[in-house]
């Protein structure tokens, strides 16, 4: 049987039955979702200037295990800095981002994450390293998290030494280790089990979840379960006291409005509709109503001067205006390998009316971009600051429930919202959601593609950044439309 890495320590911490899969029906999971697959290739790449920042390192190749293993005892004994370091003892599997020989005889180990905060996996990550490289003989003084520097401006070429931030784990890392074993021998026990073991039913994880082998440990559940009860932490409690259907919630555990109304709708099957609220919500849209939406990208490592690692980099808008019933589309997509921003905004000035409302789904996004670019483009700040005053948020209705039917399953969300009010989504288009619009882009922009593959993906982001705007006409419209009709 293959050796229990920290990739499969981390995996089993998480999710145990992710876990057995690994193990015994690995072909049968689920791919990666694109936006895991894109958080990969940024690891992958902030891995790579990393090891600049020790420029004596050496390289252990990965693509043998034995051999990195045989590679990695030859270069241990010459006290060198490596990189993918492996041991293997008891079958365990221990392999280091970093390892940094201090004095005669101690080593440090570096682990290099993509993130810029520590998170709860990286001590199940650094406590396995520990535990595995002292049981197979090596001194380890000190354990590190380098992580991104979200404060890094760029400001020329890349300065690898404040790119990263090196965070001191001993201490806690040392505490967790007499946990390490015990964790060991109940992931063998998973692994070693000749059946899957049912995560939701043994309580190994908390809540449905969206992790690569959901549907085997929660398929079980009916169509609107209990997880879908809006904004609750009553929802496992429930669960475990054996109510799994919506509909089966008793009404005295219910501890807000929104629950109420959707509790109500779940058992009826009816619409709730509040109309002189919306009616006074609708009455607030000021004509030209300019619906608007973005899409933005990242990276981590900054690609442009003036941005920081992950900093939210606009590159597409699209704009319906609605006046006096007829209604006129605007689009912008930047093009380009430069800062999309400059251009975005230069667009965005010239398309958007000075007056009337501008509506956007969940002004939190839109907003906060916003406020963002002027920092950088502060010539803007005036002209931001009354768009700012004139923002309407079309998420505010169905976030106060004014308006809720039980196939949006507890969501406001503009993707449950508009099959649900308008009876037609993103059926039909190849981008369905942002983070797929972005790593669209990228791959537009840097990947290595046919033109006629960019031209594609071109289409395919104008289409999906116009349905999010043309959806809220339509949302508006319908709304408009039962309210006189109810």
């Amino acid at each position: 049987m293959k050796p229990l890495s920290k990739s499969d320590y981390t995996t089993g911490m998480e999710c145990p039955g992710h876990l057995w899969m690994k193990y015994h029906d690995e072909e049968n999971i689920p791919p990666h979702s694109p936006g895991v697959l894109r958080r990969f290739e940024q690891g992958r790449i902030v891995g790579q200037w990393a090891k600049k920042l020790f420029p004596q390192g050496i390289d252990i190749p990965e693509a043998d295990y034995l051999e990195n293993i045989q590679k990695s005892k030859e270069l241990l004994k010459k006290r060198k800095i490596l990189f993918e370091a492996a041991l293997q003892v008891d079958n365990l599997y221990g392999r280091a981002d970093i390892l940094v020989p201090v004095g005669k005889d101690e080593w440090d180990i570096i682990e290099v994450k993509s993130s810029s905060k520590i998170k709860k996996d990286h001590y199940w990550d650094l406590s396995f390293q520990l535990y595995v490289y002292r049981k197979a003989g090596l001194k380890i003084r000190k354990c590190f998290l380098l992580l991104l520097n979200n404060q890094y401006v760029r400001d020329g070429e890349i300065d690898v030494h404040k790119l990263f931030v090196q965070e001191d784990l001993t201490e806690d890392v040392e505490e967790l280790q007499y946990e390490v074993p015990k964790n060991i021998e109940f992931l063998w026990g998973i692994v070693n089990s000749p059946t899957f073991p049912n995560s939701a039913e043994k309580n190994y994880c908390t809540i449905p979840k969206k992790c690569q082998v959901k549907e085997e440990c929660w398929g079980f559940l009916p169509e609107n379960h209990v997880f879908h009860l809006y904004n609750s932490r009553k929802s496992m409690k429930l669960f475990e006291q054996g109510i799994h259907a919506l509909k089966d919630v008793p009404d005295d555990v219910l501890s807000n409005e929104q629950q109420v109304i959707q509790l109500k709708c779940e058992k009826s099957g009816e619409i709730h509709l509040e109309k002189a609220r919306i009616k006074k919500f609708l009455d607030g849209i000021r004509e030209p109503a300019c619906h608007l939406d973005f899409e933005t990208c990242s990276f981590a490592v900054p690609e442009f001067q003036g941005t920081r690692p992950y900093q939210r980099m606009p590159f597409q808008f699209s704009l319906h205006v609605v006046e006096n019933g007829k209604t006129k589309h605007f689009e912008y997509l930047h093009d380009g390998k430069d800062d999309p921003r400059p251009k975005f905004l230069a667009a965005l000035k010239e398309y958007l009316p000075a007056s009337g409302s501008v509506l956007v789904y969940f002004e939190g996004f839109e907003g906060s971009v916003l406020k963002e670019l002027v920092k950088d483009f502060p010539e803007y700040t005036a002209w931001v600051d009354v768009l700012l005053g004139r923002i309407v948020d079309l998420y505010k209705p169905f976030k106060d429930f004014l308006y809720y039917n039980p196939k949006q399953k507890g969501s406001a969300s503009i993707k449950k919202v508009l099959p649900a009010l308008v009876g037609k989504g993103y059926e039909g288009l190849d981008i369905k959601d942002g983070d797929c619009a972005s790593i669209a882009y990228l791959d537009m922009t840097f990947g290595e593609l046919t033109a006629s593959a960019r031209k594609k993906i071109r289409e395919d982001l104008l289409r999906y950044c116009e349905r999010d705007t043309e959806a809220m006409v339509w949302i508006v419209g319908e709304l408009g439309k039962i309210n006189r009709i109810r």
